[in-house]
């Protein structure tokens, strides 16, 4: 563990959701077109819309892999892995920590950890399995958001920070849903990239007009909204080339990592192009385990769109991507080349702990800052995700 001599802050923690996450508080006649259990020759399944969802291998996370297992694989260091699946080593019973945020929360202090944001696990691949239920997925959602307000809390003792899941399929629900979370003390909420499939069956950019009433909510109260990785839906794009249109994490085909649709860049140029953050001065946006390739395509697309359509933009769309969005990148993307889109009071460290594909150590995140001077460091360590856990007046 990297001796800081401060107290980090980790803009990328996990919770694995207990089994009645999406359960527990569901409206008991939507129960069979949500999210559900089922015993399938002998296994515990996880059925949405009582059809059997692959999204995670095994969505009860007992036995879960070790936190890092899968570090050398993606920094490229371990060429030698054929079977990913074999590659996370032996499982283990699932620690306490990672579903109790009393122990979680000791387990903080020894990493020398002060805060962390906290995201779902299966939570970030359910909105897609529910697309086509407008109804269905905002009552799981709201099921989900009330168990984890109760397990974990949104700003449990000003050290966890767990954000609720928003869709905007109902732009109604989701007015409703952030004026409660807001009332609960909410400091970021989270919600899935790409364009927002509507209760009347049509797509829609999530900065068309009729979203905006939910965005003035989060900027006038100075929440912070997270886009995490998950399932944005973009796999549908995937199957035009003959891949699979599901998502399954840790099954990921060649051309599927290949393609060049990425559905964080959209949905940043997006926010840009349909004037969300010109309508909507305070809002500040996160792109969290998204990685950072999409920055560089983005600035590129921004340079060339200001330059010919300068009538379409209050201002030079460069400064106003500088102004509302951070960027928690990969620790093993080029750090030093996204410096010049993204400085360090923009840059947010994120473990991805305790995921298989995160850090072991949170704090080891520093070791890969190393072209970054003392005072950037901390920036990227503590401060930046730390001022972003609080509401920010207008």
């Amino acid at each position: 563990m990297a001796d800081l001599g401060y107290k980090a802050f980790d803009a990328d923690n996990h919770y694995y959701e207990a089994e009645d996450a999406f359960t527990r508080h569901m409206d008991p006649k939507l129960a069979k077109r949500g999210i559900q259990w089922a015993v399938i020759k002998g296994k515990k399944r996880l059925l949405v819309g009582e059809k059997v969802n692959r999204f995670i291998p095994n969505p009860t996370f007992d036995p879960v892999s070790k936190p890092g297992a899968l570090e050398d694989y993606f920094r490229s260091k371990d060429t030698s892995v054929i079977d990913l699946h074999k590659a996370f080593g032996e499982l283990e019973p699932i620690p306490a920590a990672y579903r109790d945020r009393d122990v979680r929360i000791g387990l903080m202090e020894r990493q020398n950890l002060e805060g962390a944001f906290f995201f779902p696990t299966l939570g970030v691949g359910m909105e897609v399995a529910m697309l086509n239920d407008v109804e269905a997925q905002c009552a799981s959602f709201r099921a989900f958001n009330r168990w984890l307000n109760e397990d974990w809390g949104f700003a449990y003792k000003d050290t966890i920070f767990a954000a609720p899941y928003i869709t905007l399929a109902d732009p109604e629900w989701a007015v409703e849903e952030i004026e409660w979370a807001l009332a609960q003390d909410v400091r970021m909420v989270v919600m899935k990239t790409g364009p927002v499939l509507g209760k009347d069956g049509n797509y829609r950019s999530p900065g068309d007009a009729v979203f905006d009433p939910y965005w003035a909510r989060l900027s006038e109260a100075g929440v912070a909204v997270t886009y995490h990785g998950g399932d944005a839906g973009y796999a549908r794009y995937a199957a035009d080339w003959g891949e699979s249109g599901i998502v399954e994490a840790f099954n990921h085909a060649p051309l599927k990592i290949m393609l060049s649709p990425d559905p964080t860049h959209d949905t940043m140029a997006a926010l840009i192009a349909h004037g969300v953050f010109a309508r909507h001065k305070n809002l500040r946006v996160a792109a969290i385990e998204n990685g950072s390739g999409w920055v560089t395509t983005l600035m590129s697309k921004l340079k060339k769109v200001w330059a010919q359509q300068r009538h379409a933009f209050p201002e030079d769309p460069f400064e106003t991507f500088q102004r509302h969005v951070w960027v928690s990148p990969f620790f093993e993307d080029d750090l030093t080349y996204l410096k010049q889109y993204v400085p360090p009071e923009r840059m947010m460290m994120g473990s991805d702990f305790p995921h298989a594909e995160g850090l072991p150590e949170p704090t080891d995140w520093v070791n890969d800052l190393g072209a970054f001077s003392k005072d950037e460091q901390r920036l990227i360590m503590r401060e930046t995700p730390m001022a972003l856990s609080q509401r920010r007046a207008v």
